[in-house]
């Protein structure tokens, strides 16, 4: 058994919104928030005081301790008022992919029993559509502004009484969002006020800040990796966060060198760009003085490349996973230039590891051999909302966690991820499910049997290539079509990039799909 190097820190028994701004008042005129397109700007007394506001007009309009809300927006100043404001009101919010489908929000929607939607007017009709879709749903309030719904805005006004709700950290969840786990379809992971507080207050002596620094969050706030990274964590310690919808290259840019970030939380393929991209050497990126790169794998001599082209210290790594609120590893911002290549980090505060035998699960190994990833520690998710089967199968009875990543621990600490035994395409941080697309294939007219599997594209992301049977009757069904048929019913993430027509989907007497003979297919020398 492996275990952390620092010292344990005790449970933060305070709901998130407390354990994120309970310096607000300290923090005072400091931005807290800037839009990053528009530079509109709240500061932590605003922050502070426009949530409590929003929770009372939440309140007053029928939230209650128990409630599930759906927040689906991109990243916007807006985003952390409604999140800390649904918690404050008693309610759990499950994030929605700001990209996802009608149909896709719908089944979250219907799965997370969730009676409120707060979204913004751009995305208005496929919220509407999915309330139609899961039934259940009191009202879809929005952060903007938008005929017919009532807004964030408006509640900034509200006169009722800030609600006063009993919550117990240790049991309520804070926070649902959606993960397919090791394998399989999105199931919302219980994330209580403790968990999520505890993790923060175990990454803090790693990742310092504070007021005077400024982090770029481009990566969504409804991701887990996002709402912990350039959310709640930078928020807690007094930070300014620059918000961005989404990711332009060079908006980004302008951003980091216009906003003078210091600090960049990011996934491997934004490592890419800022190593190889031509328009980054157009800006003036000085004021970055670390990167941390997480959500997937990151190639060592790619990471090297970064840094050596920005002068700065190597890119760190974390590791981690949404059932794990979601840190277990980080590289330390003061150890950056002393840490092996490669490496996603030590283990934080409080954080046990085991790296067990793939052949033989019972058998403990020590460093330099691998095996799978077990974690425990107070991270650990509560469990998967209404799936008792799937939560018994990733926490054992005694509370490890099985990870299905693959790995190896050298003698200093240092973690290595090699590989993963879960099934799942990783796809620019992005989970995609391959049972998910695989049951989609299926419903296709002329698709006899599919599988689905990760393969590299030539920028070296993880992408869906289906394997496709056709059946008898479609004899001309092409891989343009197929592609279409998917692309049509899901988020823009989870597309089928590569199509191959197969006369059989190799499978186990179990049933169960085979995918490393088709990955090493791929594998193979052409």
């Amino acid at each position: 058994m492996f275990r952390s190097e620092y010292a344990d820190v005790p449970p933060v028994e305070l709901p998130i919104h407390e354990a994120v701004l309970g310096r607000a008042a300290e923090f005072g005129g400091t931005p807290a928030l800037i839009d990053g397109t528009d530079g509109t700007t709240l500061t932590y007394e605003q922050v502070d005081r426009f949530h409590r506001r929003v929770a009372a007009g939440l309140a007053e309009a029928g939230v209650r301790k128990g409630d599930v809300l759906a927040l689906h927006s991109p990243n916007t100043i807006a985003f952390p008022t409604a999140f800390y404001a649904a918690t404050r009101a008693g309610a759990s919010v499950t994030t929605v992919h700001p990209l996802a489908t009608a149909e896709e929000f719908g089944r979250q929607l219907e799965d997370s029993a969730a009676r409120w939607i707060v979204t913004v007017s751009p995305l208005l009709e496929t919220a509407r559509r999915a309330a139609e879709l899961a039934g259940g749903i009191e009202e879809i309030l929005v952060c903007d502004s938008a005929p017919g719904h009532r807004s964030l805005i408006d509640m900034l006004a509200s006169t009722a009484p800030e609600p006063v709700v009993d919550i117990d950290p240790a049991e309520d969840v804070a926070a649902l969002p959606y993960s397919s786990g090791t394998t399989g379809v999105p199931k919302g992971v219980m994330l209580t006020h403790r968990q999520i507080a505890t993790n923060l207050a175990q990454l803090q002596p790693l990742i310092t800040a504070g007021p005077g620094d400024r982090v770029l969050a481009v990566l969504p706030f409804f991701h887990i990796y996002g709402l912990t990274a350039l959310m709640n964590a930078p928020l807690r310690q007094g930070a300014t966060v620059v918000v961005l919808p989404r990711f332009d290259l060079e908006t980004f840019l302008a951003a980091v060198q216009d906003h003078r970030i210091t600090g960049l939380y990011v996934a491997p393929p934004i490592v890419l760009a800022l190593a190889k991209h031509p328009l980054v050497d157009r800006y003036d990126l000085s004021s970055l003085k670390h990167i941390i790169s997480a959500a997937a794998p990151l190639d060592a001599s790619l990471a090297a490349a970064c840094s050596q082209r920005l002068g700065l210290p190597p890119v760190g790594q974390a590791y981690g996973m949404t059932e794990l609120s979601p840190g277990t590893h980080v590289v330390p911002l003061d150890a950056m230039a002393d840490a092996p290549p490669g490496t996603v980090g030590k283990l934080i505060a409080g954080t046990e590891m085991r790296i067990v035998s793939l052949d033989d699960p019972g058998k403990d190994l020590g460093p330099g051999e691998s095996g799978e990833i077990l974690i425990r520690g107070p991270q650990v998710m509560k469990g998967y909302l209404g799936r008792p089967d799937a939560t018994t199968a990733m926490i054992d009875e005694d509370g490890w966690l099985h990870t299905g990543d693959v790995g190896h621990v050298d003698e200093e600490g240092w973690l290595f991820v090699v590989d993963r035994v879960k099934e799942l395409i990783k796809y620019k941080g992005f989970q995609v499910a391959p049972a998910e697309l695989e049951a989609l294939l299926l419903t296709h007219p002329g698709i006899a049997d599919a599988a689905v599997i990760g393969v590299r594209d030539e920028d070296g992301n993880e992408v869906p290539h289906a394997h496709v049977v056709r059946q008898p009757s479609a004899p001309e069904l092409s891989e343009g079509e197929v592609m279409t048929y998917v692309a049509e019913r899901v988020a823009p993430y989870k597309r089928v990039r590569h199509v191959t027509f197969v006369d059989g989907v190799p499978r186990a007497a179990s049933g169960k799909i085979l995918r490393r003979e088709l990955r090493a297919a791929h594998e193979e020398p052409s």
